[in-house]
């Protein structure tokens, strides 16, 4: 692994990421599963390398993992390779629930820290509470229509999807690739020097050539949202952080959703499969062209606000996310601010495949920038 030998300094301990569990859970609802005892032993045995844990370059850093299966991950092994502790499962949709929807934990319904009659956004419901919550600095997800970065922006954390197939993932339609919610891209950073066989640090940058596209053509983007992110966008120009490029006409690609749902069921040989190929050809070529020469994507995460927990009703919430697990280019979620009924709002970053480091160090300055 080529990666800088430097450690990170945990900023909460496993100790007392299990006591904020204990605390905040049982209103959040935010774990499946809570691993105390096993937490506790492993942050004082001794690593895969021989060395003692406290010599590796996450020792004592407690995580989460996504779901019943998420401690058997790629991810969640090369975490544990490097020191870090897992503490618990995290919630996903439950039984009978759509998959759009919310996260079930072992204390029922998973909610928005911010406003609990919200879903926290899914799949990775619940790793989005816990790091919301400040139960665990860091949680694994996944990624296949926008389950990592709907929640993040949703509950005002980091939330990172990366290239597809960069991964190893257990989905074969390829729409769904390993993620990454952390409160801080600064933060998010430990997953991906750890987790990949290769990552070159990447300065932070200066007034990145950037384009804005504020619904891609297709959505329908609640007139709030649309708000925030224009003003964090703006901001971002202001503070010289991206540099704001003129694209005539608009940057836009065509809706995905069809051709989603086409790829997601296996379509073959048929009249759907035939345009579903079609819509992402013609969406490759123009994010070719765009990254081609700007190195820098930005739309809102999400077209809506968080729903109620009764359901998002006929409104997509993976309406700008889902693009970009069909073309397969990296992306991310930053918190922008909130609506004026105290619902945060994310501002997504979508760069050129492969280019994780470029991502994660462009989200570091902007997150600086918003938060000043």
């Amino acid at each position: 692994m080529s990666a800088s030998p430097e450690a990170v300094e945990p900023t909460v301990s496993v100790r007392e990421s299990l006591a904020r569990i204990g605390r905040h859970d049982p209103a959040l609802g935010a774990f499946i599963d809570v691993w105390g005892e096993e937490a506790a032993a492993r942050s004082g045995q001794v690593g895969r390398s021989g060395r003692a844990d406290r010599e590796l370059p996450l020792a004592g850093v407690p995580f989460a993992v996504k779901g019943p299966s998420g401690i058997r991950s790629y991810a969640a092994g090369r975490l544990i390779a490097a020191g870090a502790v897992p503490v618990g499962s995290t919630a996903v949709p439950g039984p009978g629930t759509y998959w759009q929807t919310w996260g079930l934990g072992r204390h029922g319904r998973t909610v928005n820290p911010y406003r609990a009659d919200r879903t926290p956004g899914g799949s990775s419901a619940g790793s989005a509470v816990a790091v919301a919550a400040g139960m665990v600095p860091l949680a694994t997800g996944s990624d296949g229509a926008g389950s990592v970065r709907i929640p993040a922006a949703w509950c005002g954390v980091f939330g990172l999807k990366t290239t597809n197939g960069l991964l190893p993932s257990p989905d074969r339609t390829g729409l769904a690739s390993a993620g990454v919610l952390a409160g801080s891209a600064a933060q998010a950073r430990g997953f991906l020097r750890w987790v990949l066989d290769s990552h070159e640090e990447v300065a932070v940058p200066v007034s990145v050539p950037a384009v804005y596209a504020p619904d891609l053509g297709f959505a329908e983007v609640d007139p709030q949202v649309a708000a925030v992110v224009r003003a964090a966008v703006d901001r971002l120009a202001a503070a010289g952080v991206i540099r704001l490029g003129a694209h005539r006409p608009p940057f836009t690609l065509l809706d995905p959703c069809e051709t989603w749902k086409a790829i997601r069921g296996g379509a073959r040989g048929d009249a759907a499969a035939a345009r579903a190929a079609e819509v992402r050809a013609e969406n490759n070529r123009r994010l070719d062209a765009l990254f081609a020469r700007t190195p820098l994507l930005l739309t809102p995460a999400t077209p809506n606000r968080p729903h109620g927990h009764e359901g998002p009703g006929e409104l997509y919430s993976t309406a700008l996310t889902w693009a970009f697990n069909v073309s397969g280019h990296p992306a991310a979620s930053i918190p922008a601010g909130f609506t004026a009924d105290g619902c945060p709002v994310g501002l997504q970053l979508v760069t050129e495949r492969r280019t994780e480091a470029a991502l994660l160090a462009v989200a570091e300055a902007a997150e600086a920038a918003l938060a000043r």
